[in-house]
């Protein structure tokens, strides 16, 4: 497999924050308050959730260069929360392109010593820099997303981005599987293959679920489609309308969108 590197997904994170800054940056009020694809929340809301995050990571990430191995806690975070979400539309566009910035800032001025020592104690633990990197991509990436097709309903996550977040994907989708209908479905093998990749994976069902980079022996079923609508499936951004993802076999799209519900 192609190695990663921490600058990569620094890239990235720049390249996304560039491209939503694009598509945001003039936006009216009204236009804010336009519904995103992430549910009951408007532009403006997805804005506030990437700001804040960026906020809560920028003090992360310092916490990191001290030799702070705690993670976070509720009264760490409660009051950003909270002055963000009373924030009106376009303070908290403003504020989101100031706080992306300075957590971008802050990671580029991180040389490669830093790259490589640095703890970040994030929600999920102690992180490398590039593991911590990778998180925030696939917020921003995929919020970004739940915005971009708000605006635009053939807007889908570039392929550079979908590269990276395929790396990580076996973790979202160990992480965020519903429970029940993980129990319900399993066991259960299943190809997957990439339509524009040419390359097939095997999700695998059983009292865990995994993705692997693997071709299955026997598999039950197949699940086919492009390399962004299986992602954003498993992210629980499917749309049925609009992303053509075909499932042969005894499981059904609608099985796989009960098992990946998102957040």
């Amino acid at each position: 497999m192609e190695k990663t590197t921490t600058e990569d997904w620094l890239r990235a994170l720049h390249a996304t924050s560039e491209r939503l800054d694009g598509q945001v940056g003039s936006l009216s009020e009204k236009d804010l308050a336009r519904p995103s694809f992430a549910e009951g929340w408007s532009i403006a809301q997805v804005l506030s959730h990437l700001g804040s995050g960026a906020e809560i990571g920028a003090m992360l990430v310092e916490r990191g260069l001290k030799g702070w191995t705690n993670g976070p806690i509720r009264d760490d975070v409660l009051p950003i929360w909270e002055r963000w979400d009373a924030m009106g539309p376009l303070e908290q566009r403003a504020s989101w392109q100031d706080a992306n910035a300075r957590h971008l800032g802050l990671l580029d001025s991180l040389d490669a010593t830093e790259h490589a020592s640095v703890k970040v104690p994030y929600f999920a633990g102690l992180l490398s820099v590039a593991d911590y990197a990778g998180y925030r991509l696939s917020e921003q990436s995929v919020h970004g997303w739940d915005i971009a097709v708000a605006l635009n309903a053939t807007a889908i996550i570039p392929a550079d981005e979908l590269r990276l977040l395929w790396k990580r994907l076996d973790l979202v989708a160990t992480r965020f599987r519903d429970a029940d209908t993980l129990s319900r479905l399993a066991p259960a093998q299943l190809a997957v293959t990439l339509t524009d990749e040419q390359r097939t994976l095997l999700l695998d069902l059983d009292s865990e679920l995994h993705i692997y980079p693997a071709n299955p022996a026997n598999p039950v079923g197949t699940v086919t489609g492009t390399a962004d609508a299986i992602l954003r499936l498993v992210y629980g951004r499917h749309r049925p309308r609009a992303d053509v993802v075909t499932v042969a076999g005894p499981l059904t799209v609608d099985d796989l969108r009960a098992l990946f519900p998102g957040f």
